[in-house]
């Protein structure tokens, strides 16, 4: 196969030589100009190419970076509800049962009952006290055993 291509390789050279050399120097020159100006409208096309291929890796690694970081938020937000839960269910007067815990953006809310006013009070202190929590929005009810 490669030598086949060899071979039309070289005729195709010939033909072209033998071609220009019965063209006067004017058509010459015109053939010249013509192959310039096509290798560098491939040459001008190959750049565009490189720069769109730039471009478009970019792009994507963007992307990839605000996924990661939505992924992140959504870890974040689970780690701050679990440590918020731990620290309800450790405290005597509240029951991790009774209290639902959200968290988004670093947002917690609270839902559910507790059984006094200061139960409540300090289900907020303990949840504002866990790390990553930006503000508690207390909706528990007081609801006494």
């Amino acid at each position: 196969m490669n030598k086949r291509f060899i071979t039309l390789t070289s005729i195709a050279a010939v033909a072209a030589s033998l071609g220009l050399a019965g063209c006067n120097r004017s058509d010459r020159d015109t053939a010249k100009n013509s192959a310039e100006e096509g290798v560098a409208q491939v040459d001008q096309k190959a750049r565009e190419m490189g720069t769109d291929a730039k471009n478009a890796t970019r792009d994507m690694a963007d992307s990839a970076k605000t996924g990661a970081a939505k992924v992140g938020d959504k870890v974040d937000d689970a780690m701050i509800t679990a440590s918020v839960k731990t620290e309800i269910a450790k405290d005597s007067e509240l029951s991790a049962m009774s209290v639902n815990v959200d968290t988004e953006g670093g947002r917690v809310a609270l839902r559910g009952t507790a059984p006094s006013a200061t139960a409540k009070e300090h289900a907020t202190s303990l949840a504002a006290a866990v790390k990553g929590v930006a503000s508690v929005d207390n909706q528990l009810t007081v609801q006494p055993k």
